[in-house]
């Protein structure tokens, strides 16, 4: 058996089994309900934190010192609860797409989250005061991002468990006539007591070994992720499989993130916590690998980086099958939408285009992470671009200047690295038109 056919009928079906499990699709869309938040937030951190001494000292004229104080308030309100709104949506998902009430799940699982949480903090009043233990409040430092990875977990095991009382018909039943609003209140309460209950019986086990879950979790096991998915190693994982899985007609992006973003996101919202303290450095612990490292730099124009392909269509292709397909494939791999070359060409599937597909973005991705950690660019910050940001434009939003030169060199190297593959492509579709036939490439 080839090495093609075992992917195909191993590798695959396996795959594809993961990216249809539950908690994988309550994962993959419940996460999206934080995608406003950071959107507004990303705005108001950009303001704050603008990358052009110029206007920021303008802004300091006009407004006073303490000008971004305002700003980050809403930067903090908004990024500083990621991990709350994470295991709200995911709960809600999972009972949704099993055809029950979401939103009575979405509150078990906040409540659930909540009694896991800390519920003090270290409270410093001055540098020659010792801290000062402060009960009866949450700490944002788990409703953001150190809580990331405990609200996924959290989120998916409630949103199962309530789905499953649901699906046994175990619920207080009320009589014909009641509102739906009520009924749906009331099916809720055995649930949402006996997963209360046993949270609370997990926070007394911890408590007993002079911690709690979440702290746990963050230990345990997000930080090591986190440190994994910061690495050299984390860049090849990532930049490898997302377009060698779309080399068999998977969606790469969907499964990687699935996998990623929780990991990613709590990358990011350790940056924008030391970005709004002025601490952004590698030597105060900022990540390199982010989700903006992901969306916009390895997965620039499309998974892949296809642009370079597309670049060589526009300009030496011969083909009039080529010519014809890059100019449909620009503007939208400008925006990030890369499906037209991906099947156009086609790269799904083309030992041809296969090299270059999948090791164009871990080539540029280590380059790129070479670039930060030798310091020849700074830490990304909390600022994160919609994924369909162009290039040029998303790394100035990100880092200024440099980020944006940086993507034009990516671009460069993706170019000449898709350059020979294509020219061997390009000819073979030429003699075919030549030929008085369709010269498309076959695998």
């Amino acid at each position: 058996m080839s090495l093609g056919n075992t992917l195909n009928e191993k590798v695959v079906p396996a795959v594809m089994k993961f990216v249809n499990l539950k908690g994988i699709q309550a994962l993959k869309d419940g996460i999206l309900f934080c995608l406003p938040l950071n959107i507004i937030g990303s705005i108001f951190l950009l303001v704050a934190c603008f990358p052009s001494v110029t206007v920021t000292n303008l802004f300091a004229s006009m407004f006073g010192a303490d000008w971004t104080e305002p700003l980050f308030k809403v930067q903090g309100a908004t990024m500083n609860i990621m991990a709350v709104v994470s295991v709200i949506g995911i709960a809600y998902t999972y009972a949704k797409n099993e055809g029950h009430e979401p939103l009575s799940a979405g509150i078990t699982a906040l409540v659930v989250f909540i009694i896991t949480t800390p519920n003090w903090t270290m409270f410093v009043a001055s540098k020659d005061v010792d801290p000062v233990k402060v009960g009866n409040v949450l700490p944002i430092d788990w409703t953001g991002g150190k809580g990331m990875i405990a609200a996924i977990v959290i989120g998916i095991v409630v949103g199962a468990i309530y789905s499953w009382f649901m699906k046994k018909d175990i619920r207080i039943k009320m009589p014909e006539g009641v509102p739906t609003g009520v009924v749906n209140a009331f099916s809720a309460i055995i649930p949402a007591a006996v997963m209360f209950i046993g949270a609370d019986v997990i926070y007394i086990i911890f408590k007993v070994s002079g911690t709690t879950m979440i702290e746990w979790v963050y230990k345990v096991i997000q930080t090591p992720l986190q440190g994994l998915s910061d690495s050299p190693l984390g860049v090849i994982g990532i930049a490898f499989f997302i377009p060698f899985l779309w080399f068999f007609g998977v969606h790469g992006a969907n499964v990687v993130s699935g996998i990623m973003t929780g990991i990613l996101t709590a990358n990011t919202m350790d940056n924008a916590t030391l970005q709004a303290a002025g601490k952004l450095s590698l030597a105060n612990g900022a990540h390199i690998v982010t989700q903006q490292f992901v969306d916009n730099f390895i997965s620039m124009t499309g998974s892949g980086e296809t642009i370079g392909l597309v670049i060589c269509m526009l300009f030496i292709a011969k083909s009039a099958q080529y010519k014809q397909l890059g100019k449909l494939s620009l503007l939208p791999g400008l925006f990030n939408i890369n499906e037209p070359i991906l099947f156009g060409t086609p790269i799904v599937m083309n030992p041809i285009m296969a090299l270059p597909f999948i090791f164009v973005p871990v080539i540029n991705g280590l380059l790129f992470y070479g670039a930060i950690a030798s310091g020849i660019l700074a830490p990304m910050g909390g600022l994160m671009p919609p994924w369909t940001t162009p290039p040029i434009i998303s790394g100035f939003l990100i880092g200024g200047f440099k980020y944006s030169i940086m993507q034009i060199v990516m671009l460069v190297i993706a170019t000449f690295i898709y350059l020979p593959f294509f020219k061997k492509a390009d000819a073979m579709a030429y003699a075919g038109e030549s030929a008085g036939h369709d010269g498309g490439i076959q695998a």
